[in-house]
């Protein structure tokens, strides 16, 4: 805060004239709720000297604050709404616009990507990402973004951080590395999962998507499963899943009436 100096004339004026009522033991046994008031006065006055208000600023913001509403998606909000629950921490000036996820899968075509909610372990990879709106106040500046994803056990299977700088207005960021789904051991359980995002330290979004299990991974088991001999492949049936004797000597008959 400065004092401005086009106020600083009337200010000095104004001080003396409340000074020289003041001091004057007179006038202050007389009348010393019209010198409170004359110190209140200036007192105010000062305060208002410090302020830098600016309506065409105030009228900006108040007319863009509608129309950055009607920019936060669905999933925006409702991942903001579960931070501000887990975390005490903000992020002051940043607005969360969007959050969500692109997938990739290679085909014959070439490779296909699409911005999701939903994943599937047949997919090649997996990439997070963010809209904000940056304010001016927190422009100009390097910032750490924190990925996380979190599956349904509870166990990070993917943390990425990448500094950023900051620019006022809108920005789209994308992390620069992927979490690999096909084939990726440590992934042995589908469901619910999480993405945290962070900025600085503060949880600005936690969004849930489902993750589903890979029906080529289970194709592929399937396959493996059927060449084996006949005695191995009944003794994995009896061990994977419940079958009555009766169902095994059915099943025995048939081979031998072949």
């Amino acid at each position: 805060m400065r004092l401005r100096r086009r106020h600083s004339a009337w200010l000095i004026l104004l001080g003396a004239l409340v000074g020289m009522a003041i001091i004057s033991p007179a006038y202050l046994a007389e009348n010393l709720s019209d010198g409170m008031a004359l110190v209140a006065l200036f007192l105010a006055a000062l305060a208002t000297s410090f302020m830098e208000i600016q309506p065409r600023k105030l009228l900006r913001q108040a007319a863009s604050a509608p129309l950055l509403n009607r920019k936060i998606s669905a999933q925006a909000r409702e991942a903001s709404e579960r931070a501000r629950r887990r975390s005490t921490l903000s992020a002051p000036g940043l607005t969360l616009l969007d959050v969500g996820l692109i997938s990739h899968r290679a085909s014959s075509e070439g490779m296909d990507m699409r911005r999701t909610r939903s994943i599937s372990l047949d997919e090649d990879g997996v990439r997070p990402y963010i809209t904000l709106d940056v304010q001016p106040s927190e422009a100009d500046r390097h910032t750490i973004v924190r990925f996380e994803i979190i599956d349904q056990n509870g166990q990070t299977q993917y943390v990425h951080e990448m500094k950023t700088y900051l620019r006022d207005g809108e920005m789209n960021l994308l992390a620069d590395h992927q979490l690999p789904l096909y084939g990726n051991e440590r992934l042995m359980s589908a469901g619910e999962w999480d993405l945290r995002v962070s900025v600085d330290g503060a949880l600005i979004g936690l969004l849930g998507f489902t993750a589903s299990p890979s029906l080529r991974e289970r194709a592929r088991q399937f396959a493996r499963h059927s060449d084996l001999p006949a005695a191995e492949r009944l003794s994995d049936e009896a061990a994977d899943s419940p079958v009555s004797l009766q169902d095994l000597l059915r099943e025995s008959r048939q081979r031998r009436d072949r």
